[in-house]
């Protein structure tokens, strides 16, 4: 089963090299077959240059460039559309994501025959490294309100570094989440309507260069409409979107 990872980068030249030689390392060594798609956001610094050097060195890895309209959902949405592998993994660009879990995602895909795995950081085994402290607590809180809302024992929708078969990707379209929400959007849906999914612990390390994309305070209304979105189709779409055996 061929493995695509979309990675969304938007002016991440400090960090893009590190994580692809990271992830090619480790994929390589066990012999997963595999594409790198990173979908470089319009970036304004030099992450395009480093990737034009990255395709050479690494025959496993591609480029698009996403030129609007631009933001986190946008770019994902983009890449969803170009992969060829069999299942598909979101990454970050700033090797906030451990390789080494992706390797776990995927075995423990093909050995249970799941259509999704989903990673937890605050279960038995997971750890955050770093984690700003006001960020974790609006993190807890959210997650919270999604299990409430949506009556789900899983407790970290909003983490984007999921695995999907490239099926699922398929049966939860139309995606219409343009910026961070689509990291709940995705595992709702793919919930609601029915895939098959297990959890397992994961870890998250904070970035070593650049800032984070993510503003709180610009994303409260939109992860709230996303959740509402999924809340009305759960509860009130009679099962027309449900996975059909």
């Amino acid at each position: 089963m061929k493995l695509s990872i979309v990675i969304p980068a938007y002016n991440e030249e400090d960090s893009i090299q590190e994580t692809i030689d990271s992830l090619e390392n480790a994929l390589t060594k066990i012999s997963i077959p595999h594409e790198i798609l990173v979908v470089n956001d319009n970036s304004k610094d030099n992450t395009a240059k480093i990737l034009e050097s990255l395709i050479i060195k690494y025959p496993n890895v591609k480029y698009v460039t996403n030129n609007g309209p631009n933001g986190f959902g946008y770019a994902i949405r983009y890449g969803l559309h170009k992969i060829e592998g069999d299942c598909v993994a979101i990454m970050m660009a700033d090797l906030s994501d451990s390789p080494y879990d992706l390797i776990k995602y995927y075995t423990t895909m093909i050995e249970g025959n799941y259509d999704c795995v989903f990673g937890s950081r605050w279960m038995q085994g997971g750890k955050v490294i770093d984690y700003p402290f006001v960020k974790k607590i609006i993190n807890r809180v959210a997650n919270l309100i999604i299990r409430i809302v949506m009556n789900i024992k899983y407790n970290d929708t909003t983490n984007a570094f999921k695995l999907y078969k490239k099926n699922v990707i398929e049966g939860i379209q139309p995606i219409i989440s343009p910026h961070f929400n689509l990291t709940i959007e995705l595992p709702l849906k793919a919930i609601i309507r029915g895939y098959t999914y297990t959890i397992v612990p994961n870890s998250w390390t904070n970035r070593k260069f650049g800032v984070s994309k993510l503003k709180i305070k610009e994303m409260g209304s939109r992860y709230f409409f996303i959740l509402m979105y999924c809340f009305i189709e759960k509860y009130f779409s009679r099962g027309d979107f449900k996975k059909k055996y």
